[in-house]
């Protein structure tokens, strides 16, 4: 599972006096961030996440992802001391991309799509800034254990799967259902903390 340096399109050297912006609504990648001891300011935005038939479930998590960070520049009016960071996070089962469930019978019938199965946790970042756009994408194997009716219903219930990409938050009661996990658990959360210090530290801002 080697994340991939997609998107590479110019040379401009280090931002190290810029001001770095998250993209995202999320309090986990709020959280995340955080955790890398930079600071950053979070951006308001609401960009379509919708997959086109012919695009492949990695081509959609990493245009999606960068759809964010350029949707956070244009906002910020191209500044060019702004660098902002976008990422996407879907949950991916033999090409099936799932998303946020629309209610709790759709929360349920994707538990039991994974239950006793192994999925992909494909989460892209992209990193904007004036003049250069890097992406990245980390993809974590997970399996999860067979779930029954019972385990389902009762995690359902919890209200937790709503606004989470495959019903599940593997930070919170789902991490019961994980047996296996192979990558980055930051990565499944909604940022992968290792590459994305790298990926700071390349536009000299770590």
């Amino acid at each position: 599972m080697v994340p991939e340096l997609a998107i590479v399109q110019s040379g401009v050297p280090g931002y190290p006096s810029a001001m770095l912006y998250l993209a995202s609504r999320s309090p986990r990648r709020n959280e995340l961030l955080t955790r890398l001891g930079v600071p950053f300011r979070i951006l308001d935005l609401e960009v379509p996440e919708v997959r086109a038939a012919d695009e492949s479930a990695q081509a959609y998590v990493r245009r999606v992802a960068l759809d964010k960070a350029r949707a956070g520049l244009a906002q910020l009016d191209g500044a060019a001391d702004a660098l902002v960071l976008g990422a996407d996070t879907e949950v991916v089962l033999d090409e099936r991309v799932f998303g946020k469930p629309a209610d709790a019978a759709d929360a349920a019938a994707m538990l039991a799509a994974l239950s006793g199965r192994t999925h992909q946790a494909m989460t892209a970042v992209a990193l904007v800034g004036a003049g250069r756009e890097e992406l990245l994408l980390v993809s974590t194997a997970v399996t999860f254990a067979a779930l029954s009716a019972r385990d389902i219903a009762d995690y359902v219930a919890s209200g937790e799967p709503m606004g989470r990409a495959g019903a599940y938050a593997i930070q919170g009661g789902a991490e019961r259902f994980v047996s296996r996990l192979d990558g980055s658990y930051s990565g499944v959360m909604g940022l992968p903390l290792h590459q994305t210090f790298h990926l700071l530290r390349a536009f000299g801002v770590l």
